[in-house]
């Protein structure tokens, strides 16, 4: 199921990044075959980003271990590992290894600062990851830069760029029977994220500090609300048609924002906008914009999200086993998706998978007593 079945991935166990992408080719159907450690965690079903593979557990300081895992290279399509760099050389299963094991592999290396640069062996979180990209800065209050959770760097520009990376490396590798290694830094992937923002910038269209642009709360146009109630609304009706129907359902003159292109005008445009949305609590006026071009939504809780009628309706989240967690995505019409099994113990398919790898019984007794 899917549009990745028949496509086998190695994926060393990791976390963040690694295992994001690793859920995102299982969901798509790949088969992906986790490579734990012999001690840690024992693994949980309510481990999202765990979903949808098998697991084995082999200790990588022993050499019958490393002999096993260049053996399941020669039968993968691809291998997806997160340690800093030269990790996997010293355990003797570099690229060149197992290139020399399989050619058509697909290598990913997810890293936060990249395979090379004066950066690239010393550690690191997102938040330093984005910090150089530029995308920090960027995203908070005028008075401070705000992390934007773990999002920009370890997901979007870490994860999800090592899937693309992957898929286009294996259509080549599909071309011309030649793997090659995917560089994936979540360093990188920030700084791509931005291309927009720094095109804005270069066009002379961002360029006041952090809070006062287009787009990071500055303009009365794009941002959140608080209502009667605590809650917020989510306001983005950015082109003129949209805001004037914005103020139409708010209940506000026209007249009264002819200044909303000029940024000088914003504070005050803004405080007017939100005295009015201090009048009504946040699902009354949920209410009144619904079905309109008026762009706003109510700025939602994880408990809340599951249980809107867009989400419900397009299947956007599903519960198993007590743990609602986001649907694959995105949609395929000849192929669809499926989030496959919960996440597997640590190791609990290691003989079956040894099995079916071509290992004969002998060879996993003598694995196993290793």
């Amino acid at each position: 199921m899917g549009p990745l079945a028949g496509l086998r991935v190695l994926e060393m166990a990791g976390i963040g990044p690694g295992p994001f992408c690793g859920m995102l080719l299982a969901d798509m159907g790949a088969d992906v075959v986790r490579i734990d450690r012999r001690e840690g965690p024992p693994g949980s079903a309510r481990d999202v980003t765990g979903r949808g593979r098998r697991s084995i557990a082999l200790d990588l300081k022993r050499p019958a271990s490393i002999e096993a895992v260049l053996r399941m290279v020669e039968g993968a399509d691809a291998l997806i590992e997160g340690f800093r760099p030269g990790v996997m050389e010293r355990l003797g299963l570099g690229p060149e290894i197992c290139h020399a094991k399989n050619p058509r592999l697909v290598y990913g290396r997810m890293t936060g600062w990249g395979q090379t640069g004066p950066l690239a062996p010393t550690a690191g979180h997102d938040i330093n990851y984005i910090a150089i990209s530029g995308a920090l800065d960027a995203i908070g209050t005028k008075d401070a830069p705000v992390p934007p959770l773990n999002l920009v760097g370890d997901y979007g520009g870490g994860g999800m760029l090592l899937a693309m990376g992957l898929l286009a490396a294996l259509l080549h590798a599909q071309r011309t029977g030649v793997g090659q290694v995917v560089d994936a830094a979540m360093s990188d992937g920030a700084a791509q994220l931005m291309a927009p923002i720094y095109g804005m910038r270069a066009a002379d269209r961002w360029g006041a500090p952090r809070g006062g642009n287009f787009l990071d709360g500055g303009a009365p146009f794009y941002g959140t609300y608080r209502c009667a109630c605590g809650g917020f609304l989510a306001v983005g009706p950015i082109e003129p048609q949209f805001f004037a129907r914005f103020i139409q359902l708010l209940g506000l003159s026209e007249a009264d924002f002819s200044g909303r292109a000029e940024a000088a005008q914003w504070p005050a445009l803004r405080a007017r906008i939100a005295a009015a949305l201090l009048t009504r609590g946040r699902d009354e006026w949920a209410a009144i914009f619904e079905g309109s071009d008026a762009c706003v939504a109510p700025v939602l809780s994880m408990a809340e999200a599951p249980a809107h009628p867009h989400n419900v309706a397009r299947g956007t989240f599903f519960e198993r086993d007590g743990v609602i967690q986001p649907a694959p995505a995105p949609r395929f019409s000849a192929s669809p998706s499926g989030p496959g099994a919960p996440a597997a113990l640590r190791g609990e398919h290691t003989q079956s998978f040894l099995r079916e790898a071509g290992f004969s019984e002998a060879e996993i007794a003598a694995l196993t007593e290793d």
